[in-house]
């Protein structure tokens, strides 16, 4: 992923900006070297529906929850696995049935005790019940043990080569937990991360704290690895629903970092007192389609919808500017390993007779379609607007509901009231970690071809087999149409030239970073 931040300045000199790295950029009225204490605040695109890592795949919930809650592994600015909680990468035996996880010692949790094997243990055993990757993981695990107090074991029943990627991700995510507090719903939340929960008040803000028992990893920062340092007394996040009073918060410095920001923002930023930040390529947005229940449920009603949609059109409604957005069906970009040429055969059709033909074969009567949208992400909801009216002409019957981003993701959970949602993902550098692979995850994709592509694709040992199997995934899912990809997009956010030592990234995070004082 090429981050780019951009010091304030028209849209033609972002993009021609290159690699510009935050360590490029100086602001002469400030001091660059860090500076301890004081409150780094956050706008974020509104209230998260929990703060348990482990039951929610949002990102708004992992932006939050990793300053709390820590993995046994994460990744760094290359996108490699690194060791985090764990004392380094896992020593897998020869058949790759057996993963031996040394812990690091001396961790304490935010309630002061001491974190060890039995914590591990009771923590993944939760993961694997409770969380949707975890549970993915579940199915090929044959038992997870604790040696001795510092050594955690975990033996498959076949080869799973995701498994240390799926133990470093941060939603969904298999983050460790003090024994003592861990139930089916978390009344505490008490991790080892650099901060801790101080304070949540409900649309109002979460209050994190540096917690002064924490020890980090030696070495420097690298990505979300190395050492995390705790230069802010605080961490303020401040949920802001609406897209245009974020904009109007970062053009003014409300905030020393804003997240989410619709493309319009941009000429808000021109000579504002916040500066752009530019993530490129940053993800891809999709339909959901509910495979489990309703229409959705009928592979002719999915294709449909595939055959129906513009992508294009649906692009152009979010972004507005093409150097916001690129079409491409195939679920990752040219630079990947994973990207592929499949995609263009479904993609970008906009049939609509096509389409209702689909339906009028398939004799499908009934053809209303619930899509499930937040105006929190703007441009989902545009995308929406756009679907709904190409899926109107390829008769189908919409009802649009549009609820905050929070509803949404306790909604979706329910099969039995919607047929399809938006969300995006970021480009991950293991597709396992995508949550649609995962028969658990809304959408609820089922089916024996998915079974026989993905076991084949986790199962490979080698990376040119795993990318020649994952190519046979994607197949099936333009075959099987669980999700409609809608393209590439960048992502724009905004920071105060005051905020030092930040990194940009696909889950922004606030240790390493600092206020700069004014120089005398």
């Amino acid at each position: 992923m090429n981050l780019r931040t951009i010091r304030r300045g028209g849209l033609k000199r972002l993009l021609l900006a290159g690699a510009v790295g935050l360590a490029a950029l100086s602001v002469s009225a400030l001091s660059a070297q860090p500076v301890k204490g004081g409150a780094i605040t956050v706008a974020t695109i509104g209230e998260p529906p929990t703060l348990d890592p482990m039951i929610s795949t949002a990102d708004l919930v992992s932006i939050l929850t990793q300053h709390v809650f820590e993995t046994l592994y994460t990744f760094d600015a290359k996108w490699n696995l690194t060791p985090l909680l764990a004392e380094k990468l896992p020593e897998i035996s020869p058949d790759g049935l057996v993963y031996t996880i040394a812990l690091r010692q001396g961790i304490k949790f935010h309630d002061g005790s001491d974190m060890d094997a039995s914590d591990v243990l009771a923590s993944l055993e939760r993961w694997t019940a409770a969380a949707s990757r975890g549970k993915m993981a579940s199915r090929v695990i044959a038992g997870i043990d604790a040696p001795d107090a510092r050594t955690v074991r975990i033996t498959l029943k076949q080869p799973y080569a995701p498994l240390t990627a799926l133990l470093a991700m941060t939603n969904s995510a298999a983050v460790i937990l003090p024994k003592e507090k861990i139930e089916p719903v978390l009344k505490e939340f008490v991790g080892t991360g650099p901060y801790q929960l101080k304070a949540r008040v409900p649309d109002q803000y979460i209050q994190l704290t540096r917690f002064d028992g924490y020890r980090q990893r030696a070495g420097e920062p690298d990505g979300y690895g190395g050492a995390r340092k705790q230069y802010a007394d605080e961490i303020r996040f401040v949920p802001v629903a609406n897209a245009n009073t974020r904009a109007e918060a970062a053009a003014a410095g409300q905030f020393d970092y804003v997240d989410s920001l619709p493309v319009e923002a941009m000429g808000k930023l021109e000579g504002s007192r916040s500066e752009a930040v530019l993530l490129k390529p940053f993800g891809w947005p999709r339909l959901v389609l509910n495979t489990k229940a309703g229409i959705m449920s009928n592979l002719a009603a999915r294709r449909a919808v595939q055959l129906a949609l513009n992508e294009e059109d649906m692009l152009y409604a979010a972004f507005g500017n093409k150097d916001f957005y690129k079409l491409n069906g195939d679920l990752y970009p040219e630079g990947y390993p994973w990207a592929t040429s499949l995609g263009g055969k479904v993609y970008n059709q906009g049939d609509a007779a096509g389409a209702k033909k689909l339906l009028d074969e398939a004799g499908i009567k009934d053809r209303k379609i619930r899509i499930l949208t937040s105006q929190q992400y703007e441009f989902h909801y545009k995308m929406a607007l756009v679907a709904a009216e190409y899926l109107k002409a390829a008769g189908f019957t919409v009802d649009m509901q549009v609820v905050d981003w929070a509803t949404l993701t306790q909604r979706r959970q329910n099969p039995a009231v919607w047929d399809i949602f938006i969300t995006h993902s970021v480009f991950l550098p293991e597709p396992a970690l995508i949550d649609f692979p995962s028969r658990d995850a809304p959408g609820w994709w089922d089916t024996p071809r998915r079974a026989q592509v993905m076991d084949a694709f986790n199962q490979a040992r080698t990376q040119e087999e795993r990318v020649k199997r994952w190519a046979d995934v994607q197949q099936a899912v333009y075959d099987e149409v669980p999700f409609v990809k809608v393209g590439d997009f960048n992502a724009l956010a905004a920071r105060s030239p005051a905020l030092q030592g930040f990194t940009p990234s696909a889950w922004p995070y606030f240790w390493n970073a600092w206020k700069a004082a004014a120089r005398p």
